[in-house]
């Protein structure tokens, strides 16, 4: 018999959404009461397993009485607000987020990314095409993961995980000023001589596939990555008796990637490099 410990109950407050009388967990941000209602708010940077960090922006709305659109990740609920998800203002803000993060990055392994352009009606290419785009060649210094600096938005959740919300590693970090700023190790050098501990945990939570697994950036290159072909089985890594919850992806009966589960209570999405990439004897036929 599995016994669901229940917790510190936490009391309900009630506000309006929308126009409509919601309730919400005391200590619930305004996205948590609005999945909760069924209203699809867009965000990036925001991770369940991580402390919001207000970086990407797209996820703002309208709270009467505010002066400037609230981050609905860490604004929390309070009882008697009124916010409003999809106003004039709310919708421009975000078209305006979306337009200036398509014309600088590439967006195209980004969860949604182009169905929320299309919601927007955003239009990156008004910038015109001299616009300042950061086309690096990805960086592929290990046979672990790629760093696509291509596809960074600066979210910063990789710098968290690999901080003190997770790994405790502290291997990445933000270097730079402006538009040059970006996600190194130190020095910026390659990541083989760096303090990374190969976890993974930063691919885990990386939300546009700036940082992907090797096996991963090889099929995409080569045009047989097919997630709607692929199966994910939930098992526990065999390699110590921690008990890690590993989800295995797999394609043509070979496995491409491991995730975790974020509700896992042991893991909490996070890995460490024997149960991330530790997969190759499985399959290993010779």
């Amino acid at each position: 018999m599995t016994v669901t410990p229940l917790g510190i109950p936490r009391r309900l407050l009630e506000f309006t959404l929308n126009g409509e009388p919601v309730r919400a967990p005391e200590g619930a941000t305004i996205l948590d009461a609005c999945r909760a209602a069924g209203k699809d708010v867009p965000t990036l940077c925001e991770g369940d397993t991580l402390a919001p960090k207000n970086a990407c922006r797209v996820c703002v709305v309208e709270v009467e009485g505010a002066r400037t659109l609230v981050p609905a990740c860490s604004r929390e609920a309070e009882p008697g607000m009124e916010v409003r998800t999809g106003t004039e203002r709310v919708r421009h803000s975000r078209k305006m987020v979306l337009e200036l993060l398509a014309s600088s990055v590439d967006l195209s392994t980004t969860p949604r990314a182009a169905e929320w352009i299309k919601e927007y009606e955003a239009k990156p290419d008004r910038f015109g095409p001299n616009a300042a785009r950061l086309d690096e060649e990805p960086r592929v210094d290990n046979d672990l993961y790629v760093r696509d600096y291509g596809k960074c938005i600066l979210c910063y959740k990789c710098v968290d995980a690999c901080g003190d919300q997770w790994q405790n590693s502290f291997a990445i970090s933000v270097v730079g000023r402006g538009f040059d700023a970006r996600i190194a190790v130190e020095h910026d050098g390659p990541l083989t001589e760096s303090a990374c501990v190969y976890c993974g945990n930063c691919v885990e939570v990386c939300p546009t596939g700036a940082l992907s697994f090797k096996s991963e950036f090889d099929m995409r290159a080569a045009g047989t990555w097919d997630e709607s072909a692929q199966t994910e089985t939930t098992t526990v890594c065999a390699y110590c008796g921690v008990g890690c919850n590993l989800t295995l992806h797999v394609q043509d009966n070979e496995i491409v990637k491991v995730t975790s589960p974020h509700d896992n209570p042991v893991t909490h999405g996070n890995l460490c490099i024997k149960g991330r990439f530790g997969y190759q004897h499985v399959q290993n036929r010779a």
